[in-house]
């Protein structure tokens, strides 16, 4: 009987008319066209949704509609720009409209339903703590060697304007990626077990190597910093914090009780890293040795 039932409805679902087909849309646009017989399961005498299906659908449509949040952040002119809001796949409604289409014959249609997703930082925390300097560690290299100078430019900018909240955990390679051509990255010379080789990515290690030492004049909790095998000349001995996409990372907790925001540029030769956090700040200032440009003066082949 259940067998004669199963080929019946297969039947009826392989010969369902084109109207009733479900056109799946969002702006306007169409995603796909799918029907019932798609995600039909039949379980004894009862029709079901074959959710190992529909649950891929769910995950195609996320994809299809998902756009990512921009944060707020500070330009070159010190304005904040404001952030804009991105928006996910809304799967409570998405369920409840298929599920509709699926038991009835009276939708051919589903535009998308989308929520909200909001900018992890928005213009009026950037103007919270924005005004109050509470730290900077400037480095200097030799910005004739242009493609070790490209490599530092990009990884500045990606840590420029990210916040750090309290508690949380500032990772370098999380946050600047992995350092590939297609990033723009280019070779240039690193330090690789005490040699120094040919790199895709040379240099950026100044940069983690600053920004160690901008946020360790605030007492921050260090969680994962390594010195080179060999001594890097733009920071005093065991002051730097080498980085491999592959290897060691840098990383910090903000254990202040006030988000900080790192401004990072760079400059005619220098590498620059700001820190900035609200007027309540907690903090005590740490003494850190300062770097020293004299070594630009007869630079050695070491420009990791």
């Amino acid at each position: 009987m259940n067998y004669i039932f199963i080929l019946f409805m297969t039947t009826m679902f392989a010969t369902i008319p084109q109207e009733e087909l479900l056109k799946i849309t969002y702006n306007g646009e169409q995603l796909t066209t799918i029907n019932r017989e798609m995600y039909f399961m039949p379980i004894f005498d009862n029709a079901m949704i074959n959710h190992e299906d529909f649950n891929q659908l769910i995950t195609t449509m996320e994809q299809k509609v998902y756009q990512k949040p921009k944060n707020a952040y500070i330009d070159e002119n010190e304005q904040i720009i404001p952030g804009e809001n991105g928006h996910t796949l809304d799967k409570e409604q998405f369920v409840e409209q298929f599920y509709h289409y699926f038991f009835s014959k009276d939708r051919q249609q589903i535009e998308v339903p989308v929520r909200h997703v909001y900018p992890h930082v928005d213009s009026e925390l950037l103007a919270n703590i924005k005004t109050k300097q509470i730290a900077q560690y400037v480095t200097y290299y030799n910005h004739n060697r242009k493609q070790r100078s490209h490599n530092i430019f990009l990884a500045s900018e990606a840590i420029n304007n990210h916040v750090v909240f309290p508690g949380e955990t500032f990772s370098f390679n999380q946050v600047v990626g992995e350092r590939t051509e297609e990033k723009g990255y280019l070779p240039a010379p690193e330090i690789v077990k005490g040699e120094l080789i040919e790199g895709i990515g040379g240099g950026i290690c100044q940069v983690s190597s600053t920004l160690y030492n901008a946020v360790d004049k605030i007492g921050v909790q260090m969680i994962e910093r390594y010195s080179h095998s060999k001594h890097v000349p733009y920071v005093p001995k065991g002051r730097d914090a080498t980085v491999s996409w592959y290897g060691p990372d840098f990383s910090f907790k903000n254990t202040l009780n006030q988000p900080l925001l790192i401004r990072s540029k760079t400059k005619e030769g220098k590498m620059i890293v700001e820190v900035y956090s609200s007027d309540i700040l907690d903090y005590k200032i740490k003494s850190v040795p300062k770097a020293s440009e004299d070594y630009l003066q007869d630079e050695l082949e070491v420009n990791e």
